[in-house]
């Protein structure tokens, strides 16, 4: 890994500025979602902004390992710049849901080689992986359906999300969710089989938040009448 980057900043003084940042609280927080980093969010956002674009110091910074870092690389690397194997390789070795969720939203969706992932990635034996596909699909669900199969869609969820791993069971109920809010047409299915399944229904919600029960989330977007947000409810 090289250690000087570009604008003369190195790996090392910045993974100094993210060691001066560390929050043992913020840890503690963080591993209760599966994340091992202690940076509050905000204040690595600003790091980001300091130190603007810089796509080589995003790769040196992701070649660490290290969770901040590698969100830090997120923020500061230029999505296009990846080809299809980068992109496929960082997925695989992303390790904690932040980074996979980060990478996705911010990265992967701004790629030209996005739909091409989708596919290979919703098919991919890895659970983790298909998440990430899942995630994907249920981008286009909400903005671009046409040519998706929302009614296969369908069947794969009610088949599979009851007994799928963590991660992927919340992507797929976070497409059933989508579809049940964006196509009417397909609600009330939606909305059966979040009941017959009943995944995460007890989910521990916070007051004013949406839970991420598909038939409770759909019911409560709905009824705002204006488009789901595209990430789930916290």
């Amino acid at each position: 890994m090289a250690e000087t980057t570009l604008a003369g900043v190195t790996v090392g003084e910045v993974m100094a500025d993210l060691a001066a940042l560390e929050n043992p609280k913020v840890r503690a927080v963080n591993a209760n979602h599966g994340d091992d980093h202690g940076v509050n969010l905000t204040q690595l956002r600003a790091v980001a902004k300091r130190l603007k674009a810089q796509p080589e110091l995003a790769r040196d910074l992701w070649q660490t390992g290290d969770t901040a870092a590698r969100l830090l690389a997120i923020l500061i690397c230029r999505p296009k710049a990846f080809d299809r194997d980068d992109l496929d390789r960082m997925i695989r070795e992303a390790g904690t849901p932040k980074v996979q969720d980060w990478l996705v939203n911010y990265v992967v969706k701004k790629n030209p080689h996005a739909e091409e992932l989708r596919v290979a990635w919703f098919a991919d034996p890895d659970a983790v992986v298909a998440s990430a596909g899942w995630a994907l699909t249920t981008e286009r669900v909400a903005k671009s359906p046409e040519g998706l199969d929302l009614a296969g869609l369908l069947d794969l969820i009610e088949a599979e999300m009851k007994d799928a791993p963590g991660r992927l069971q919340w992507a797929m109920n976070h497409c059933l969710a989508q579809i049940g809010i964006e196509h009417a047409e397909y609600r009330a299915r939606a909305l059966a089989i979040g009941e017959r399944l009943q995944v995460l229904k007890d989910y521990p919600t916070p007051p004013g938040c949406t839970s991420p029960f598909a038939p409770a989330w759909i019911t409560e977007m709905v009824s705002r009448q204006h488009p789901i947000e595209n990430t789930p409810p916290t």
